[in-house]
Formats: C-alpha cells, sequence, structure tokens
C-alpha cells in the first residue's frame, strides 16, 4: 500500500524506527488518505505534531497546513508563520508565478 510513495528509496529497507521523518513527511504530502490514516495509527497524532514543530510543515501547501492545523491543534501563530516563510521561498514564488501568468 506504501510502496508506492517511496518509488525513489529502497522501500524494504526503509523502517519507522530510523526513518520516522522521513516516511511523515513524504506521507503528509504525497500520501492518500488510507496513507495518513495507517500514518496516524501508527505514528500517533503526538509524533506527527512533534515532527509539525521539527520542521515547520516543510514540503506541505498552505492548504495541507491548514488542514492539519485544525486536524492536529497546531498553533495558528506557527502556522501563519510557516505559510509566510514558503511564501518568502524562491522556489515558491517561480511555482505561483509559472501558473498564474499567462505563458502568452
Amino acid at each position: 500500500m506504501l510502496q508506492a510513495f517511496f518509488w525513489d528509496m529502497d522501500f524494504r529497507s526503509m523502517s519507522l524506527k530510523t526513518d520516522a521523518d522521513f516516511i511523515i513527511g513524504r506521507l503528509l504530502a504525497e500520501g492518500t488518505w488510507d496513507a495518513v490514516t495507517w500514518l496516524r495509527q501508527r505514528m500517533g497524532d503526538e509524533a506527527i505534531r512533534q515532527w509539525f514543530m521539527r520542521y515547520g510543515g516543510r514540503g506541505l501547501s498552505p492548504r495541507h497546513l491548514r488542514f492539519w492545523e485544525l486536524v492536529l491543534g497546531l498553533d495558528p501563530r506557527k502556522v501563519n508563520q510557516w505559510i509566510a516563510r514558503q511564501k518568502e521561498d524562491p522556489w515558491h514564488k517561480r511555482s505561483d508565478a509559472r501558473h498564474s501568468t499567462p505563458m502568452f
């Protein structure tokens, strides 16, 4: 079920014990609802909350961040900071401009 989300990794060598942060980030960003449900059952919401505090929601869209703010009871001020930081990122600006500005 989860292997498809780790197409670029040696899935058989991964473990929740040693690769938890990577697995959490990937499944929150790319996972289906079933994958996220699996993650929450295995890791628990507190471990996921701690991931947010360590990484500031890195790799997640503002929409995903707002969703997890509500589900996990994350501090809205922190989530606002993470979203603002994303908007300052040059890569975010590049991808936004590419989608919002007509090419012709």
